[in-house]
């Protein structure tokens, strides 16, 4: 197998390596490694991240790609790292099939004499050398290669300064990359967030337990890929609204939009399936359940995140099953997630084209911000009781139950 070597701070990765590096890859080569240095002797004075941060995030940056590999053999000896030792590893280690090619960014040439035993470096690997700051080919005095890349304005630099100044980098970097950025709050990431939005309550009883953006993405991907792409687009509508409306009651956003996306990820099940989910939760299958099998995907989507996806959070699990039918013990997430289910804009012309004179969710659309939760809630649940009934469609006893708890709420003045 060729192999080509990449090596840097990667403080963070983003794409304009990944591109480099399939440039070169271009060149006859079966994988590239990507290095991460543990502290480099060209910018020893760069602390913002934990080795482990970086090569995590390198880790994360390809994924389903046997092209790359990331090798840790320089965070593993510690101290400043030293090319020379890094080729004579990987060539031990590796066994590659002729010299390893070696990528040199065309901003190191000129100084590549003063690199520790630049000689046996030569001698050892065959030189890339690409562009990073010129379009032209630059002069290097020894056997080499001049790789014909474009350039890409990118540097870690100016993501880690973007960052800590609160201005857009997100699409600077992999998705996996930037996952890490944010939920371990790297480069003073969330030091700069705006503030929220006018209206946010917050409250100071909710947990420090939110859902991890690398988690959200697992979901999120395994959404797309169970359901059908329209129904995928609902869970993205239904997600966005959710974190909206967390931000406005003060429940956690993230937790909010982990369980829109996946309200409906047991939609696309078979009767047996959804059947076999469901009666996981230990509950019986009702006779309304039995008529219309499809009711049970909510039931079903819980266990399925609980059983396979490993999801744990109780109120999230509990917003996915209780979003079809509700149940008169909702707390704040089930609730705010049975209202995004209902009232996200792509649903309004589903229930014109039935020749209702309500859509689900008409009170909130000139609301301003004035109600509370709960009196949302009971607003979008009238109307998506009055749609049903108007469809001539069963309610389930947990709605009927819902109906009956808002009613003794509404008339003890709670609403």
């Amino acid at each position: 197998m060729k192999l080509a070597i990449l090596g840097g701070s990667f403080n963070p990765v983003h794409l304009g390596h990944l591109y480099l590096a399939e440039s070169a890859l271009k060149m006859g080569y079966d994988r590239l490694i990507l290095v991460p240095a543990y502290s480099s002797p060209f910018k020893p004075g760069v602390r913002d991240t934990s080795p482990q941060d970086r090569l995590d995030m390198l880790a994360a940056s390809a994924p389903a790609d046997p092209c790359f590999a990331v090798d840790d053999c320089e965070i593993r000896r510690e101290g400043v790292s030293y090319t020379i030792d890094t080729i004579a590893d990987i060539i031990d280690r590796y066994r590659p099939e002729g010299k390893p090619g070696l990528i040199l960014g065309d901003d190191l040439a000129e100084g590549f004499t003063g690199w520790r035993d630049y000689g046996k470096i030569i001698s050892l690997a065959d030189i890339i050398i690409a562009r990073r700051i010129s379009s032209k080919s630059v002069f290097f005095p020894y056997p080499c290669r001049q790789l014909d890349n474009a350039i890409l304005d990118i540097s870690s630099r100016d993501i880690r300064s973007r960052i800590q100044a609160g201005k857009s980098w997100r699409y600077l970097l992999p998705e996996g990359a930037r996952f890490i950025i944010e939920d371990r709050g790297l480069y003073g990431y969330g030091q700069a967030a705006a503030k929220p939005a006018a209206g946010a309550r917050k409250n100071p009883a909710l947990r420090a337990k939110t859902a991890t953006k690398a988690e959200i993405a697992r979901i999120e991907n395994a959404v797309r890929s169970l359901v059908s792409p329209s129904r995928f687009l609902h869970s993205r509508a239904v997600a966005a609204l959710a974190w909206d409306l967390c931000v406005r009651f003060g429940q956690d956003p993230g937790r909010g939009y982990l369980a829109g996306i996946a309200h409906d990820i047991a939609k696309s099940m078979g009767e047996n399936e959804l059947k076999r989910f469901a009666k996981k939760d230990g509950k019986p299958v009702s006779a309304l359940e039995r008529k219309k099998p499809s009711l049970l995907h909510s039931r079903a989507g819980a266990s399925l995140l609980r059983e396979y996806f490993g999801i744990t959070d109780g109120e999230v699990l509990a917003a996915v099953r209780d979003h079809t039918a509700g149940s008169p013990s909702m707390g704040p997430l089930e609730k705010i997630v049975y209202i995004a289910d209902k009232i996200e804009p792509t649903r309004k012309n589903e229930a014109r084209r039935g020749g209702a004179d309500q859509w689900p969710g008409k009170a909130f659309r000139e609301d301003g911000g004035r109600e509370s939760l709960d009196s949302l809630f009971a607003s979008v649940l009238k109307d998506t009781v009055a749609y049903l009934r108007f469809r001539e469609l069963d309610l389930s006893e947990d709605t009927r139950g819902l109906l009956e708890a808002v009613a003794k709420m509404e008339k003890a003045g709670n609403l």
